[in-house]
């Protein structure tokens, strides 16, 4: 008997305690972890988006009874707020952050740091259950060696670095090199589902290059190796390419990637409209080039227009609370998510990324394009 499920089964976004990618560092006092994250985010500040995970240390604390929020002009925003701790809360709170740095003598993370301190290794020996994932060690004097419990642990310890505290170079670069192996993998989703009403026929089927356009697109993705989805409307049969119902009813282009991320909140989406016969080789190849999977997304905008397009455009993981967020408000406009939010911008010619959305068009440009040949 098929067991009974009250929920629908969602794939789970990959959290740890606060985010996705998190680090813990243990194994000296607060105050030397604090000074050790301040440096270390110093360091990498203008690459990231970073983000401290501490305890209070203040016995006086009390919560406020209303929650403040003090705006400086310079961009500095001062909070003060009642604010029980909760998993999930937390999962959005830091769904912005590239990175959590995480003070590991109060809270866990998915990977860890042991700060080797002679004094405190009955304290790392309390914690041996919860550094599943230690990635490194940075030792406190030269003198100072590996823990016995640590040894225990990872029989194979060394091949663990080992780094001096004060050599936060070294550490930066094996941080940097642990964020540049999260980076999500990039899929491909062309945009089928429209109703075309301006052009009167199906805008993914029209033909500019010899085949349907919806199939041009597909191929134009999959010669760059990625995995390539056809977004499409429940009453869409397609059968040729992998294909992402929308799930997210009558919103369009923002339905479709919603419903994309819906499928897989992991990784990353290069979205096509049908409606862009210009785009070529080069102009994916330029996108992928500069991809920047820190912004939430990396756009392309026409050099002498105002806005960029969200259609061609590549939207990462981290962008999927955000547009919910904004559905919550009401809105359902890809293109004002890109222009309020933190994005990577290109800029190309403008006949690049000309869209066609009439049957007075599509010959003007298929004249054209066959011209150009």
């Amino acid at each position: 008997m098929k067991k009974h499920s009250k929920h629908t089964k969602l794939t789970l976004r990959k959290n740890g305690e606060f985010s996705p990618s998190e680090i813990s560092f243990v194994g000296v006092k607060c105050s030397v972890i604090s000074k050790l994250v301040a440096g270390l985010s110093h360091k990498l500040c203008g690459r990231f988006k970073i983000a401290y995970a501490d305890a209070s240390h203040g016995e006086d604390n009390k919560a406020p009874v209303f929650d403040t929020f003090t705006y400086h002009a310079s961009g500095d925003m001062l909070i003060s707020s009642d604010i029980k701790k909760n998993t999930f809360n937390e999962h959005i709170r830091f769904s912005n952050y590239d990175v959590v740095f995480v003070n590991g003598n109060h809270f866990s993370a998915q990977k860890q740091v042991v700060i080797l301190d002679p004094e405190k290794e009955s304290s790392v020996e309390k914690r041996i259950a919860q550094l599943d994932a230690v990635q490194f060690f940075i030792r406190t004097q030269n003198s100072v060696e590996v823990f016995e419990c640590l040894k225990e642990k990872y029989p194979n310890y060394t091949d663990l670095p080992v780094y001096d505290l004060e050599d936060l170079n070294a550490i930066k670069s094996h941080v940097l090199r642990l964020m540049e192996h999260e980076t999500p993998k990039l899929n491909g989703l062309v945009l089928v589902g429209g109703k075309s009403i301006r052009m009167g026929v199906d805008k993914a089927q029209l033909v500019y290059h010899g085949i349907p356009q919806s199939d041009f697109s597909v191929q134009l993705l999959e010669k760059k190796g990625l995995q390539t989805f056809v977004s499409v409307r429940e009453s869409q049969k397609i059968e040729k390419h992998k294909t992402i119902t929308d799930v997210f009813l009558g919103l369009g282009p923002f339905g479709a990637i919603c419903s994309a991320f819906r499928k897989n909140p992991n990784e990353a989406y290069l979205v096509l409209a049908t409606d862009l016969p210009y785009v070529s080789d080069e102009v994916i190849d330029m996108l992928i080039l500069q991809r920047n999977p820190k912004k939430i997304a990396t756009a392309i905008k026409g050099k002498s227009s105002k806005f960029m397009e969200p259609l061609i455009a590549i939207w990462e993981p981290k962008s999927y609370p955000v547009l919910l967020s904004y559905l919550a408000q009401g809105y359902s406009c890809p293109r004002k998510i890109l222009i309020n939010s933190d994005v990577e911008l290109i800029e190309v010619e403008d006949t690049l990324i000309r869209n066609v959305n009439t049957r007075e068009e599509f010959e003007a440009v298929k004249i054209e394009l066959n011209t150009i040949k």
